[in-house]
């Protein structure tokens, strides 16, 4: 081996070494932030070094140390200093970024800083370092070739291949030295199954192992005894924690150490991001659609943000069911009872009332007493009539015995008169008890407070009504008249017992509209298709609701609105 190149290797093999104590160690920060920024420097080749913070407060970045001075006032080209800054913001709030500049390329990662409040950004400028080279190719496979050459020199690798995952399966896409191979090779299958084997277990695989390493190695055995390789270490390639690929490594003289297979983790993580966006942005218009569709397919079906996908999905059922789906349109309008057998009760003749027999509601049958006027003074005036009858009988027989003509035809007037008299009494004795005309039921009369109340001829004191008969009048408005017509049917509910719904049926459209207070209404007259309920009263009211088709969900919510807007803008 070269004295030179065992130098070097030496001196990486002790920056490797610090890099790996700086992982336990135990000092203040102001030791291990410089320790940390120099190794990390040295291993990557940068010929600058940052350690930059920012509070809470926008106070703007500033240095807490820097390579190689160690000091916080470290020089920065003033042609570098706004790209450092601006990649020190990316870094923060991507965890990392990058940007190539024409004297140099900078690189910024985010750091986990135990001060709460406060962002840590570790920030390396470099000439010609594996980044820089990295990120001078703006083409994919220009990219993955060139790392390959690069991590083959460097390592004194006698292979170096990058794999990518396509369709589930990890596809060799770069070969150190070799421009152009056949994908249908059986050393390039027998590569690519090795590199599974390392992405399927996610893990580092060190073949042949050294140490305690529980890792599956079937594959990687195969690929070494059918290509005569010695030596082989595979690396998942990963990107926000996720498997992209595999980087596949091999060797002909020396075994890969822990520290190698560290620094080549460390290369793998720093150039995912920049292999994959050339991956996706290296692509014709039909690939990229592709994979843009996919992605949006795999995040819509996904189990990440299930409950916003929920909600989207909620929405767009909800969308489409009022574009498409139909529903029974329904026209809405108050009701009343009413019934065209009703029978009103008067007073007989002028009198008191003397015991009232029902109340309002109450069922009666036909001549069921309804009530009773005081007939005391009718009693005192029949036997006044009666007396004055016989009286004028008598002076009639006298008259008459006496041959007194004129007198025997006055005093039989007068006996006519009162026998007519009589007959009057009797009748309003006969009818002093008020009866039903019919079976029906009470719907006007509550008397039972007015006993010993006078009452005049011809005042209503009951109204009977039957309730065979009820049919349910409705107050259409005239928006919505053209949409009803005879027979079609609905159904109502009742005020007093809305849980229960009795359908209808319309019988006939009054022809005139009626002008009250809301508007213009039509009366519509709707019969029975059940029989009527016993606790069915003519007056009650409540809602009905008459079905006239199937209309467009959206249309039934928002015509109204529409008819409204046609009129106000129209010119």
């Amino acid at each position: 081996m070269n004295p030179e190149n065992k130098n070097i290797d030496d001196t990486y093999a002790a920056a490797l070494e610090d890099l790996e104590k700086l992982r336990s160690f135990s000092g203040s920060p102001g030791e291990f932030w410089p320790r940390f920024i120099k190794t990390c420097s040295f291993l990557i080749a940068a010929e600058l070094g940052l350690l930059m913070v920012k509070g809470d407060a926008d106070e703007g970045w500033k240095n807490l140390c820097a390579w190689p001075s160690g000091r916080q006032d470290v020089v920065v080209p003033p042609d570098m200093s706004a790209a450092v800054h601006r990649i020190a913001e990316d870094a923060a709030s991507q965890g990392a970024a990058w940007e190539q500049m024409k004297k140099a390329a900078i690189f910024g990662i985010r750091l986990d800083i135990a001060e709460k409040g406060h962002a840590g950004i570790a920030v390396f400028m470099g000439g010609r370092n594996l980044m820089v080279l990295l990120n001078a190719e703006n083409r994919y496979l220009a990219a993955a070739m060139m790392l390959c050459n690069e991590l083959s020199f460097r390592f004194k690798c006698t292979r170096v291949s990058i794999g990518w995952l396509k369709r589930g399966y990890v596809r060799v896409q770069a070969i150190s030295h070799m421009e152009k191979f056949e994908k249908k090779m059986d050393a390039v299958q027998v590569m690519e199954a090795a590199m599974e084997e390392a992405f399927d277990q996610d893990e580092e695989i060190v073949y042949p192992k050294n140490g305690q390493h529980y890792s599956i190695v079937k594959d990687h055995e195969a690929f070494s005894r059918d290509q005569g390789v010695k030596y082989i270490v595979s690396l998942p390639i990963r990107r926000k924690g996720e498997g992209i690929g595999v980087l596949t490594c091999e060797r002909e003289d020396s075994p890969f150490l822990e520290k190698e297979v560290h620094l080549l983790r460390m290369i793998c993580d720093q150039a995912a991001y920049r292999l994959a966006d050339l991956k996706k942005s290296d692509r014709w218009f039909g690939a990229k659609f592709a994979a843009f569709a996919k992605d949006g397919i795999g995040r819509f079906l996904g189990v990440k943000h299930t409950f916003a996908k929920c909600v989207g999905l909620l929405i767009f059922a909800l969308l489409a069911f009022l574009l498409f789906g139909t529903w029974e349109y329904r026209l809405e309008a108050p009701f009343i009872l009413k019934t065209d057998d009703l029978a009103y009760i008067p007073a007989p003749f002028d009198g008191y009332i003397k015991n009232v027999h029902v109340r309002v509601g109450d069922r009666v049958r036909q001549h069921d007493l309804l009530l009773e006027l005081d007939d005391r003074e009718l009693l005192l005036e029949e036997s006044s009539a009666i007396a004055d009858r016989t009286r004028y009988a008598r002076e009639a027989k006298k008259a008459g015995a006496k041959y007194d003509l004129a007198e025997m035809k006055i005093a039989h007037a007068l006996k006519i008169q009162a026998e007519a008299k009589l007959d009057l009494i009797r009748y309003h004795l006969a009818n002093s008890g008020l009866r039903a005309p019919f079976a029906g039921i009470v719907v006007e009369g509550e008397l039972k407070e007015l006993l010993g109340a006078p009452v005049r001829k011809g005042d209503v004191l009951f109204k009977v009504a039957k309730i065979e008969n009820l049919y349910a009048v409705l107050d259409l408005d005239e928006k919505d008249v053209h949409e009803a017509s005879v027979d079609q049917i609905g159904e109502i509910a009742f005020i007093s017992r809305p849980e229960l719904k009795y359908p209808i049926k319309i019988q006939f459209i009054e022809p005139v509209a009626v002008t009250k207070q809301d508007g213009n209404i039509f009366t519509v007259h709707c019969a029975f298709s059940e029989d009527i309920q016993p606790w069915w009263r003519p007056g009650m009211s409540g809602i009905a609701k008459i079905n006239v088709g199937k209309r467009n969900i959206l249309w039934i919510f928002t015509h109204r609105t529409v008819d409204f807007l046609r009129l106000l803008l129209w010119w």
